[in-house]
């Protein structure tokens, strides 16, 4: 694990997340700012994914959900606090 500069996070979870799944479509939203102060805050960012790709057809949310944390495993520890995910095949 290697933490990452916070201007930065976005663009590694992009670029994780676009190889893991090759998303139709994919928004990251940095909340980090919001939560300046949170004693969580010190150990990584908080961020929203919406997120649309194939993988996730016939899953359940919580198999998405573990797929997603499995594509950003490298950056959990440090540099991800809180995560919060809405995952989704094409035709949902």
């Amino acid at each position: 694990m290697s933490i990452i500069q916070p201007g930065m996070r976005v663009t590694r979870i992009r670029h994780a997340l676009e190889a893991a799944f090759t998303p139709e479509s994919l928004e990251i939203r940095d909340d980090s700012a919001a939560h300046v102060g949170h004693p969580g805050a010190r150990e990584g960012g908080h961020f929203h994914v919406e997120i649309v790709a194939r993988a996730f057809a016939g899953r359940s949310s919580l198999e998405c959900h573990r797929l997603v944390y499995a594509a950003l495993s490298d950056l959990i520890s440090g540099n991800i606090h809180a995560l919060s995910i809405s995952a989704h095949a094409p035709s949902d």
